[in-house]
């Protein structure tokens, strides 16, 4: 009789809203949420958490509608082969809304990761607070918030965005680590179109207000996009592939991949002339294990390239400057956007791969009135915060205050190599000449002596727009034929891998939010 009422006890668990919600669910394409968690682990090796809770709430007919598992399956599973605890709200319970035993269910697997030390994976699928339960609703998502900010740094936290995310729920995945959402069936917005239609009059549908474009091109929330649920959950397991179980373990590595390039075809794919653009990826790809980039955030401030990569099988993560988008100047959402993944790098012992090619801040009042200076500080901030090794290459152009923020030996780079190609310098050429010889200039001009800007420009750049006086000087510790750039980065990740750095004792930095 026990093991007949147990086996009818995990049947019903395992209906979640019932076979016809189900159903409409899978109509769209969309897997269920035990589907969801058998995509992201190991075949066989889910275990549950909690199948038979439910609410306890009694107000407005909730007394007669208990479900087991009352709406998120929890639990744990393997990884390619390693642990990680995972959570998967289900849409067909009240629609995945939000009550007391919902959060304290997913309090408990955020807590285990924390205690076993290993990741935590978010699949949300949810329609926010559970009205019906109120403030109590309001309270078990601010017990999850507490539980994201003291996990983070702590334990790799991913949130994958498989259906709607609104209002207060939103928060979760935003102090996460890195967000990942699917383009058409999930939306991310604190207020909906309603609501800012009778607030403000405007219009806008739930796709360009909160759907997977708009938050991977326009406000960075998302770091990735995905085309479907197991093309999600399939990013999210590469993602951990490339991240500790924590803080204090080191990344896993992979077998050594090298670059096919020769070393006359990388040196070409620079041009020496400082106002040609070319693709940085070019670069990536011919130094790091081919293939092995993946990119953060590639929708979002394109002028600036970050993502994790491999080194001679090493994970590392990669910060270059893009020159084919706005010149490869750091702007606002640029420099947010670095100093966030340097941040999360070092929180998680990944070396940093700094590729340098930057003219300066991106000028204008658009800018300075939007606070380039606080968040240009971010990325300085990031960089000499960070005590993971810390490797630069300057390819081309390292102007002005942007040389120093780029990962200068200045900010603590640990190996700071430079291409021939590099230009040091506290703006280009004619810029220089324009300042230091404005009366020369003038006066030749009005003597018909035009021909004195452009031999200026010519003996300004051979004399000081190169890399040898800065290493004259050790800013730079060697200036290296391109085709030798990844052997010197992989001998120098050899070495920098057991590096030691104390900082004073402090609670923590006050970095330029």
């Amino acid at each position: 009789m026990a093991y007949e009422r147990w086996r009818l006890r995990q049947e019903k668990a395992r209906e979640g809203g019932g076979p016809e919600r189900t159903a409409k669910h899978r109509a769209g394409g969309r897997l269920t949420a035990r589907e969801r968690l058998e995509r992201l682990f190991d075949p066989g090796t889910f275990v549950e958490l909690d199948a038979f809770v439910t609410h306890r709430a009694t107000a407005f007919g909730l007394a007669e509608r208990k479900v087991p598992g009352d709406g998120v399956v929890t639990g744990w599973g393997e990884v390619d082969g390693r642990p990680v605890c995972g959570f998967a709200q289900d849409a067909t319970v009240f629609g995945g809304s939000l009550g007391e035993a919902h959060a304290g269910k997913v309090v408990k697997v955020m807590e285990l990761a924390a205690k076993a030390g290993v990741p935590i994976v978010g699949l949300d699928d949810s329609g926010g607070a559970r009205i019906q339960e109120g403030v109590v609703s309001l309270g078990g998502y601010g017990d999850v918030f507490f539980r994201n900010v003291g996990l983070s740094g702590v334990v790799p936290q991913l949130s994958v965005i498989l259906g709607p995310c609104a209002g207060g729920a939103v928060y979760s995945p935003a102090i996460t680590d890195f967000v990942v959402m699917v383009r058409g069936p999930s939306q991310m917005f604190i207020t909906g179109p309603d609501v800012i239609r009778a607030v403000t009059g405007e219009e806008v549908t739930l796709e360009a207000l909160g759907g997977a474009e708009a938050h991977a091109t326009l406000s960075g929330v998302a770091h990735f996009t995905a085309g479907s649920d197991g093309e999600a959950i399939d990013l999210a397991r590469r993602i951990l592939g490339y991240l500790p179980l924590n803080n204090v373990e080191e990344p896993p590595t992979a077998a050594p991949a090298a670059p096919t390039a020769t070393a006359d075809e990388l040196a070409r794919v620079v041009p020496e002339s400082s106002d040609a653009a070319y693709d940085v990826h070019d670069v990536i790809d011919r130094v790091l294990d081919p293939g092995s980039l993946l990119e953060v955030h590639a929708g979002w401030a394109p002028n600036i390239v970050v993502g994790f990569a491999r080194l001679d099988g090493h994970a590392v993560g990669v910060v270059a400057n893009q020159p084919k988008v706005l010149a490869g100047t750091l702007d606002i959402l640029a420099s947010t956007k670095a100093a966030r993944f340097v941040r999360c790098c070092d929180a998680f012992n990944l070396p940093l791969v700094t590729f340098v090619d930057v003219p300066g801040f991106l000028p204008g009042t658009a800018q300075e009135h939007g606070g380039i200076i606080r968040h240009g500080a971010k990325l300085l901030f990031a960089y000499a915060e960070a005590t993971v090794p810390k490797l630069t290459v300057i390819l081309r152009k390292a102007y002005g205050g942007a040389y120093d923020v780029m990962c200068s030996k200045h900010v603590g780079g640990d190996l700071n190599l430079a291409w021939p190609t590099a230009e040091i310098a506290v703006m280009g050429a004619e810029g220089a000449v324009n300042i230091l010889f404005r009366r020369e200039i003038e006066a030749a001009a009005a003597e018909g002596r035009a021909d004195l800007r452009a031999r200026l420009v010519r003996d300004y750049s051979a004399q000081f727009l190169n890399p040898y006086l800065a290493a004259e000087r050790g800013y730079l510790d060697d200036v290296v034929h391109p085709g030798d750039t990844r052997a010197r980065l992989v001998a120098g990740l050899k070495l920098l891998r057991s590096k030691r750095e104390e900082r004073p004792p402090k609670k923590h930095g006050n970095i330029p939010l």
